[in-house]
């Protein structure tokens, strides 16, 4: 009896173990508290607290790519200070260390008005002192084939350095000048030096013919030409101004040759002993009706015999000149003459390196009694 009850049971709980392994497990989780949502209504009461959280939720966009722009333009401007000081730098030394001369660095020169010297306080422009650099170098050795090689060609071009350096802190020192007083070259005064200069025996050469000319001779563009000639002329015009001494001196000469003085000889000699070195008394000797000497020749032809002409200042701009035609055939002429040079512009630059104010920031070769 006990058997079967315990049969029973055990069978029971067999079958009803395999009826629950037959069922699927379901699986049980805890219920999730359902979060309170805030109504999405914008009323006064809630602008300004919606607004900061708009606000809040841009600046993490914001910020970081401000702070990653401000670094990378910090950046930009170092690295462009940088290359710009090293650029600076490298020119400098080129310059005025290692002397270079090349196109490229005379380029560089016109584009930026660096000094190579500078004459009581009046900056003389490096731009200058290539331009008539080059243009000699290029005249020695094109024109009278003059290797810079040798010991003969080194020596020739220490000596147009120095004769260059001289010539534009002449220049610029008559910039000055003319600045002071009053001086210029109205552009139709050089366009009719240039015409001059153009003419010739034959006629007047064209424009672009003699501009071809004066690039295979000096290797000048037009415009460079132009400045050179301006140069020139402005300097003349300032030496004139400033020689009160030679002013004087031409026209005491010029008086007593319409007092009826003819022997311009015993001019000079009385000008000379009342000051020494004032004139230069010569004769020309047989020369061509047309010879190219700025005016003096062309002065005499317009002269009967032994009449003297009035104060000539010629295209050469060295001083004043007095002219007597002496003799005259069919195509030549010779004529007597007073020469009162021009000194004060040279005292004037003599004084001024004597006193130390003319400054050269590079080395240059002095010249024989300099």
């Amino acid at each position: 009896m006990y058997r079967k009850t315990m049969k029973k049971k055990f069978s029971d709980a067999k079958d009803r173990v395999a009826s629950a392994a037959k069922k699927p497990i379901a699986l049980v989780s805890k219920p999730f508290k359902k979060k309170t949502e805030t109504s999405g209504r914008i009323t006064t009461d809630t602008l300004a607290e919606h607004r900061e959280r708009v606000l809040a939720g841009g600046r993490r966009f914001k910020y970081p790519l401000q702070y990653a722009r401000h670094r990378l333009v910090f950046n930009t401007i170092i690295i462009a200070i940088a290359v710009l000081v090293s650029l600076v730098a490298l020119v400098g030394w080129q310059l005025y260390k290692a002397d270079n001369t090349s196109d490229f660095m005379y380029r560089v020169t016109r584009i930026v008005p660096l000094p190579v010297a500078s004459v009581d306080g009046q900056p003389v422009r490096y731009s200058d002192y290539l331009m008539r650099l080059r243009s000699s170098v290029h005249y020695l050795e094109e024109k009278e084939q003059v290797s810079l090689r040798t010991p003969d060609g080194l020596a020739r071009l220490d000596q147009v350095k120095r004769q260059e350096m001289n010539n534009v802190i002449a220049d610029a020192y008559a910039v000055k000048l003319a600045d002071e007083k009053g001086i210029t070259v109205p552009d139709s005064e050089l366009q009719l030096f240039l015409k001059q200069q153009r003419t010739s025996l034959s006629g007047e050469m064209s424009e672009a013919t003699y501009n071809t000319v004066i690039l295979d001779y000096y290797a000048w563009s037009p415009a460079e030409y132009e400045h050179a000639m301006y140069s020139k002329l402005l300097r003349q015009k300032v030496s004139y101004a400033v020689d009160d001494q030679a002013t004087e001196a031409i026209n005491s000469a010029l008086s007593q040759t319409k007092n009826g003085n003819a022997n311009l000889q015993a001019i000079a000699e009385a000008l000379n002993k009342a000051s020494a070195n004032t004139a230069v008394f010569a004769n020309s000797g047989l020369v061509p009706k047309d010879n190219q000497d700025g005016g003096l020749t062309a002065a005499a032809v317009k002269l009967d015999k032994n009449a003297i002409s009035g104060i000539i200042t010629p295209s050469t701009g060295d001083g004043y000149y007095l002219v007597k035609l002496v003799d005259s055939g069919d195509s030549v002429v010779s004529y007597d003459y007073i020469h009162i040079p021009l000194q004060a512009f040279e005292k004037l630059l003599v004084d001024l390196k004597a006193d130390d104010k003319i400054n050269e920031y590079i080395k240059v070769p002095s010249l024989p009694g300099e």
